[in-house]
């Protein structure tokens, strides 16, 4: 349990200890509450911060020493983008993180199996992708998390080590579920907006501003951009002497 959650629960104890002694302070506890609602949002929304729980945004130490970075795709698989992202990887010697969608996995379970065969991890990206994800509760959250782990693990043989919220939104009931299944948040170093941004040279600048061993970077393969983006992407890495890895692989290593 973060220190957040923590402070959090103790305040809400607190408030209902003060209101119940006297009842006049209640809009001093009231503004309390609050203003811990209002912090607890902001993390949903800090993408890239601690506050509601570990969070990978950049790679290990050894990792930065060894001069890797990460390449992550998000909402896969796609039959038609997914096969020729692996094929571009597959040219280049580079290896990735897919985080699919359970459902998706389900759909295409020869794409998850193709990724895993060609050396790449897959991991957990929720079951449904939900907009809402975020709000949900924890029993809800646990199951969704739970049916994409088993569908996963079910195709390849090997359970996701990793979990990315929705969007990046976590909530703060997220790390709960994730302590107690064993999984590692990871959010980014560095997005290319590649199912926002329609022209390729933009993704490609907002991927590689400021590069440097150690970043993990987001991508979608189920956007074309990533496909017009990821060869120049990957030369660039090359040339400043970048190996892509997987997540496994630059995480588990001791």
């Amino acid at each position: 349990m973060t220190p957040a959650i923590r402070f959090s629960i103790l305040l809400h104890v607190a408030g209902v200890v003060f209101f119940v002694l006297d009842r006049d302070l209640w809009p001093w506890v009231a503004a309390a509450l609050v203003a811990n609602h209002l912090v607890l949002a902001a993390g949903v929304f800090l993408v890239r911060g601690r506050l509601l729980g570990p969070n990978i945004n950049r790679l290990p130490a050894h990792a930065i020493a060894h001069q890797e970075v990460c390449l992550t795709f998000d909402d896969g698989p796609h039959p038609e983008w997914t096969p020729r992202v692996l094929e571009l990887l597959e040219r280049y010697q580079a290896k990735a993180s897919f985080f699919c969608i359970g459902e998706r996995a389900g759909a295409y379970p020869e794409i998850v199996r193709e990724i895993v065969r060609r050396g790449h991890s897959v991991e957990n990206h929720s079951y449904r992708h939900s907009h809402a994800f975020a709000l949900y509760g924890i029993s809800l959250m646990r199951r969704d998390i739970e049916k994409a782990q088993a569908t996963v693990t079910a195709i390849t043989g090997r359970a996701p080590q990793f979990f990315r919220a929705p969007a990046g939104f976590r909530s703060p009931l997220l790390d709960f579920v994730l302590a107690r299944m064993g999984l590692r948040y990871v959010s980014w170093t560095r997005r290319g907006l590649d199912t926002i941004r329609s022209d390729p040279a933009r993704v490609l600048a907002r991927s590689t501003s400021g590069l440097a061993a150690g970043d993990v970077l987001l991508l979608h393969d189920s956007a074309p951009d990533s496909l017009a983006v990821l060869p120049a992407l990957l030369e660039q890495l090359a040339a400043r002497g970048l190996k892509c890895v997987s997540l496994p692989g630059a995480c588990s290593r001791s």
